[in-house]
């Protein structure tokens, strides 16, 4: 228990308020009140994350405005500090933002009556601040009549190092999110010109579908005139007519010829455009596996931000599947991303140890990282056939889940990690589960 003493704010300027420090009595807290504390009964210590996390800005300004605060009404901070200083007397505005509060967080203050010591005042105070639950409790517990000088002292301490932490980490979750959001911006970029690039590509095929079918359409024609001519000729008994019918039928035969050549031509570009289709569809699909990548990128840095999760519940990651895969091997990939690896896998909680796949670490190391690990991926694109097939081998004989992907790329790698967490790599008797995702 401190002894009681008299705090000094040489943050505060009295000359915002005209008050002098020397006014401002001493208040003794080491003893529990019998009623709830008035706002200018606290210590002034606790004065400054009232006002900052209680009492909400436009409120603040609301005030500054009805009592005709010194401060300006844009410079939040001397606003904050003016009426900190007003806190710690009583006076109009003390009374004021004390009643206010009480009405505000009027439910928060019930809630606390049925705390009996400063011990359960304490509790309560710790179990609302876990469920994120910060200005009505902090309101409540510093002006229960069961909180003495220690208690209020460790609600001040914990808020004060939380202010810390939220500011560090929220320094860190902006530039995550600009790191993202720049990525984003290069995936639809590249998203775009593919797009462009299959509808002229559909364009062209078009085009040549059309000049085809009409081209067929003209054989058919073809073929229909000359069967009429050969039933005519048959009916013809003059010589001269068989004469001028024979030449004309070596003109139609002749014709015919051509015209089946082009037919034969038209079914080429029938099959050249199939094909193209084919590869079209392949296309279209290795876009739905970017952004599906790319999604799962993002649910993986909104996961760690504590942002809504945007993915399916079965492509989701949850802290059982991440516990249950703590330690991941990862044979091959590019080396130069190897940092962005192993801070993807940390990010999410799991360990990260590498194998080159043969380039400069031995292949001998294999088994022991193998057996040590609760799983593996390998990206197929970068790394030694050798390697893949001891992989294989290894992973079947020790029942360890493994992973194998196309890509080598920061998404690929995500959307790796999310299937194995998630548990789509499971061990499937003798064989190996293998995904492909899309090349990078």
């Amino acid at each position: 228990m401190h002894s009681p003493a008299i705090l000094k704010r040489p943050d505060i300027d009295p000359s915002l308020t005209g008050i002098s420090p020397s006014t401002i009595p001493a208040i003794d807290l080491s003893v529990s009140p019998a009623k709830r504390s008035k706002i200018w009964e606290l210590n002034r210590t606790y004065h400054c994350p009232v006002i900052g996390l209680c009492l909400p800005a436009t409120d603040l300004e609301r005030f500054a405005k009805r009592f005709q605060f010194k401060a300006s009404i844009h410079n939040a901070h001397d606003l904050h500090v003016e009426a900190v200083c007003h806190a710690t007397t009583r006076n109009s505005i003390s009374e004021t933002i004390h009643k206010y509060l009480d009405r505000l967080y009027e439910n928060h203050i019930k809630q606390f009556d049925a705390a009996k010591t400063g011990n359960e005042v304490l509790a309560l105070w710790e179990i609302c601040f876990a469920n994120g639950k910060v200005a009505g409790p902090l309101w409540a517990a510093l002006t229960h009549k069961r909180s003495d000088s220690e208690v209020r002292e460790q609600i001040h301490d914990k808020i004060h190092m939380h202010m810390h932490e939220a500011v560090a980490e929220l320094s860190i979750t902006q530039h995550r999110l600009s790191q993202t959001e720049q990525a984003l911006k290069e995936l639809a970029g590249q998203l775009e010109q593919i797009r462009k690039k299959h509808s002229q590509t559909e364009l062209h095929l078009r085009q040549q579908l059309q000049q085809a079918t009409a081209e067929i359409r003209q054989s058919q024609q073809s073929e229909r005139e000359c069967k009429i001519l050969r039933q005519r000729l048959e009916t013809l008994e003059s010589g001269c007519a068989m004469l001028g019918m024979s030449q004309r039928l070596m003109q139609l035969t002749t014709e015919n010829e051509q015209l089946q050549i082009k037919a034969t031509q038209a079914n080429d570009l029938k099959q050249s455009l199939k094909n193209a289709c084919h590869t079209l569809t392949e296309l279209y699909h290795e876009c739905d596996t970017l952004r599906t990548e790319r999604d799962t990128l993002e649910n993986l840095l909104a996961l760690n931000s504590g942002h809504t999760v945007t993915a399916e519940p079965a492509n989701m990651i949850t802290e059982a599947a991440i516990s249950s895969y703590d330690s991941i091997l990862c044979v091959g990939g590019r080396p130069a991303l190897l940092p962005q690896y192993r801070a993807l896998a940390g990010q999410l909680g799991l360990k990260l140890s590498h194998h080159d796949g043969g380039q400069e670490d031995a292949l001998s190391r294999l088994p022991e990282m193998v057996y040590g690990a609760t799983a593996v991926i390998c990206p197929t694109d970068c790394v030694s056939h050798a390697a893949y097939y001891q992989i294989k081998r290894l992973c079947r004989l020790g029942q360890k889940p493994c992973l194998l992907f196309k890509g080598t790329g920061i998404s690929s790698f995500a959307a790796a990690l999310t299937k194995i967490t998630s548990g789509q790599a499971s061990i499937n008797g003798l064989s190996i589960n293998t995904v492909e995702t899309a090349t990078d």
